[in-house]
Order: C-alpha cells, then sequence, then structure tokens
C-alpha cells in the first residue's frame, strides 16, 4: 500500500480553517485543480455516506464518498466511488490540529492506496503535491490573518486533554526527535531541570524505566509507558512528586510539515487534582514546562 501525505501550517485558528474545510461539497470553493463541486442528490454535506462529485480542470470528472466527520477533533474521511487516478483502495483522512503558540492551525491530508501494477507513474508524487500540497497552500493563502468564526468553541465536548500545548519548532521532526527521544536527557536542555539520571542504570528508551530529577525545590520520578519511534512520540506518567495531583499521564508528539522545514510539536497532560489547586497547575505545565520546553529545544536546534 502506498501512502501520500503533505502538510501545512496555516496562519488562522483552526476553528477558521474548520469552517472552511467541513462542507464536504464546497471543495471547488478552495481547491485550484477544480472547476466545480457539489453532492449528489443536493443532500447536506454533512452526512456520513454522502458523495460529492468533483469536475478536475481539463474536464475529468472524480466521485466521493463521506466516510467519517468528527466536529470535535476537526477531520474527516472519505474514499473514491470514482477515482481520478487509475489506483485502487483510496482512503483519505483530513485532519486539523489547533497550534496554541500563535494560534494558527496544523493542516495534515494524507491518502492510502493500492497502485495498480499495470500502470506506470508516480502518483504518490501526484497525489501529495498537485492534490495535497496544492490544496493547502491556496488555503493558507485565502485564509491569511483571518479570525475565528464569533462564537467559535474550539472543543466541542471534551477537552483532549486537561494541558493541551502546541507549538511550530523551526527544525524538522527528525531533527527535533534527536533532541526529545532520549528520555534522560531533558535535563541537557530545559533550564529548570537538573540531576536528570535513570534510575538503576535503565537506558533512556527501556519502556517502564524511571527517571529522577529535580525541577526547582522540587523532585519528579517520571516512568517511560510508550515509545514510537515511527510515530516519533512518547508517553510517561509521575510516580513521586510534591505537587497536589494524581494519575499524572502525559505525552509528546511530533508531527512532519512538509510545507518548510519546521515541525509540529504537541504536547499533553491529565491528572487528578482540585479545581482550586488546577488555577496554578494547569498555566505552570503549559507554560513552565512544556511551551518553555518547545522553546529552548527550537533554540538549541538553531544554535546548530
Amino acid at each position: 500500500m502506498a501512502k501520500a501525505y503533505a502538510s501545512a501550517i496555516i496562519d488562522a485558528p483552526v476553528e477558521r480553517v474548520w469552517a472552511a474545510i467541513r462542507d464536504f461539497g464546497a471543495l471547488a470553493s478552495w481547491h485550484p485543480a477544480l472547476d466545480r463541486s457539489e453532492i449528489e442528490g443536493g443532500g447536506d454535506p454533512d452526512v456520513v455516506g454522502c458523495i460529492r462529485k468533483l469536475e478536475l480542470k481539463g474536464g475529468a470528472v472524480a466521485r466521493e464518498r463521506l466516510l467519517m466527520l468528527d466536529d470535535s477533533r476537526y477531520t474527516f474521511a472519505y474514499n473514491f466511488e470514482t477515482p481520478a487516478f487509475p489506483i485502487d483502495n483510496y482512503v483519505a483522512t483530513v485532519e486539523l490540529i489547533p497550534v496554541t503558540n500563535g494560534d494558527r492551525t496544523f493542516a495534515q491530508w494524507t491518502g492510502m492506496f493500492d497502485p495498480r501494477p499495470d500502470e506506470e507513474g508516480d502518483f504518490v508524487d501526484v497525489i501529495s503535491n498537485a492534490v495535497f500540497a496544492s490544496g493547502w497552500t491556496a488555503l493558507a493563502e485565502r485564509l491569511a490573518g483571518a479570525a475565528a468564526p464569533e462564537g467559535a468553541d474550539r472543543w466541542q465536548g471534551l477537552r483532549p486533554a486537561k494541558v493541551f500545548c502546541s507549538s511550530v519548532i523551526p527544525a524538522s521532526a527528525a531533527r527535533v526527535w534527536a533532541v526529545v527521544r532520549d528520555f534522560a536527557g531533558m535535563g541537557e536542555w530545559h533550564p529548570d531541570i537538573t540531576g536528570m539520571h535513570m534510575l538503576g542504570g535503565a537506558r533512556p528508551d527501556k519502556v517502564s524505566g524511571t527517571r529522577h530529577f529535580s525541577f526547582g525545590d522540587g523532585v519528579i520520578e517520571e516512568q517511560l509507558t510508550f515509545l514510537s519511534d515511527p510515530d516519533r512520540a512518547f508517553r510517561y506518567r509521575i510516580l513521586a512528586s510534591g505537587n497536589a495531583w494524581l494519575n499524572y499521564h502525559a505525552a509528546l508528539r511530533l508531527y512532519d510539515v512538509t510545507a518548510g522545514d519546521h515541525c509540529l510539536a504537541v504536547w499533553t497532560a491529565d491528572w487528578l487534582a482540585s479545581p482550586q489547586d488546577d488555577l496554578t497547575l494547569i498555566p505552570f505545565v503549559h507554560d513552565g514546562v512544556f511551551q518553555r520546553a518547545f522553546d529552548t529545544v527550537g533554540e538549541k536546534l538553531a544554535a546548530g
């Protein structure tokens, strides 16, 4: 199976970008490769199972079925009913992630399909660039500097995490991952962490290994619970600290941005604490731990 992919940072809040792309029948209103798009039968564009008909510049016609639509997480998926290319089993997913540092939007478009063995041509390149990347470029130009719709609610229902911190780092995801993957290495670049080491001489990539360190006046122990090189992601939990929380779990993940030499970093955390304690804990974790870490990693890599 082949994968086509393109991602970009759009200079507009996620609510505004979602409002532009959510209408499954309105693709031609912002994608430069299309002359016309409409929902067959005149139905609503947010009915899962509806089919949109696309008229491409040059006269070709394609039909796509909406498979999934999620307003709470800014994503939808669709397949080809009538392919625009000689490929099989095509399924595409569009996802938006809010960038909290600067109130912009990370947009990614992924397509999975089976190439036909009797067909020549690099359809991964065609779909990634002529379809996905060109669409993001046009949308970014159209929405640059736009504000969120009045009264927009960022998270419909439950937030994805108590702390959701995301930032664009001016380096590739591979370069950032080489720095942050070392579970015992944060003390080398976060200015408030000292004495970080793995307990019992464990390797820093050992899932179940525990790191011990000082943060300000407190001592913390955190256990690695998940590590994935393909996803450039890890999760961990706090075993011991002096803060007024229980069941602290956190996760970090990096995303490639194909339109430029930078990446998106997302760090989330959940725990149990009193509402009064959270008034202090939430901004402390978001600003003093996660965003400060993103800033210092970016500075470290920019300095070479």
